[in-house]
């Protein structure tokens, strides 16, 4: 296994939904154990603490509907200049803080995959498609948003402007269980590459992933990946505002992440929605640090000593 240079970047981004806690995610992580587990493995680490987004009016539109709206927007702002930075010399591995921090951390390094001349590819692992625009949104959480905005669709005029969108064909979402009829209507419109846990049931989770990862290798794709701790079912992963029965198993999300490290392609990661307030002992943010780990490339064996399978 080579050596490789990951960057913690602890986002406790709380607002992108009324249900708090997530704030409390990046310690969390830490308390876990992230840092030793990265450092165990061989790879090289550098914590560099949490950020913060910089001033911003506090909310006096009340006939927006949207909630906390200029402090996503300045959370967006912050996220996407680290992003864009910390990618041009490490793997970022972004801590949240809920999934509107994706906004951000997504359309930072695709700025950078424009700059150097590589296509931007985004792995989605989530119970829902988060593909509503700031007027479809009824419920005025914008963690329901990011996969619109950083694929450049209409609606979202109040946003900062996006450098470079990521193509709809280079995203596949993996595990939705969760997924209302506009959202269904324009991912079916823009052909989005969609499994749902119905898929998987019957067929398995490994070749619509083992696809997508041949044709990233093939463009010289960057591949961003962003887990919501909802991916998992609430059996195994209880610390999360949205939870939907039905999620991907232990063993299903572990195949995913070693499938991931074998790849190589893996060029910056989100870890969100987790909230240590609804959990159980530490039972949901162990879970995810040690599915980190298996994208790192912790193995039980090596391929070469099941060779008699």
């Amino acid at each position: 296994m080579f050596s490789k240079n990951y960057t913690l970047v602890g986002i406790p981004l709380d607002c992108g939904k009324i249900t708090k806690g997530c704030l409390m995610g990046p310690d969390a992580f830490r308390t876990a154990g992230i840092v030793e587990m990265i450092d165990n493995l061989g790879h090289s680490v550098n914590d560099i603490g949490n950020i913060f987004p910089d001033k911003y009016e506090e909310e006096n539109d009340e006939n927006l509907k949207l909630y906390k709206l200029n402090e996503n927007i300045a959370w967006i702002e912050k996220i996407f200049r680290i992003a864009k930075q910390e990618i041009k010399n490490s793997i970022p591995i972004f801590l949240g803080g809920d999934h509107a921090l994706s906004a951000g951390s997504v359309s930072g390094v695709s700025a950078f995959a424009k700059e150097v001349n590589r296509p931007q590819f985004v792995l989605w692992l989530d119970a829902h498609p988060d593909f509503h625009t700031l007027h479809s949104s009824s419920s005025g959480n914008l963690h329901g948003t990011p996969v619109a905005y950083f694929t450049g669709q209409p609606g979202f005029e109040f946003f900062p402007y996006l450098e470079a969108p990521v193509p709809t064909e280079n995203i596949l979402m993996l595990g939705l269980r969760s997924v209302d009829s506009e959202e269904r209507n324009t991912l079916k419109e823009l052909s989005m590459n969609t499994v749902d846990m119905r898929y998987i049931d019957e067929f398995g989770i490994k070749t619509p992933l083992e696809k997508f990862l041949q044709h990233i290798k093939k463009v010289n794709g960057m591949l961003h990946l962003s887990v919501d701790v909802d991916f998992l079912d609430p059996i195994y992963a209880p610390a999360v505002g949205t939870t939907v029965p039905g999620g991907a198993t232990i063993r299903e999300a572990h195949l995913v992440m070693e499938m991931l490290h074998d790849s190589e392609l893996i060029t910056s990661i989100d870890l969100v929605e987790l909230n240590p307030f609804l959990d159980k002992k530490g039972q949901t943010t162990y879970l995810m640090v040690d599915l980190l780990a298996s994208v790192l490339g912790r193995k039980i064996f090596d391929k070469s000593t099941t060779s008699y399978i």
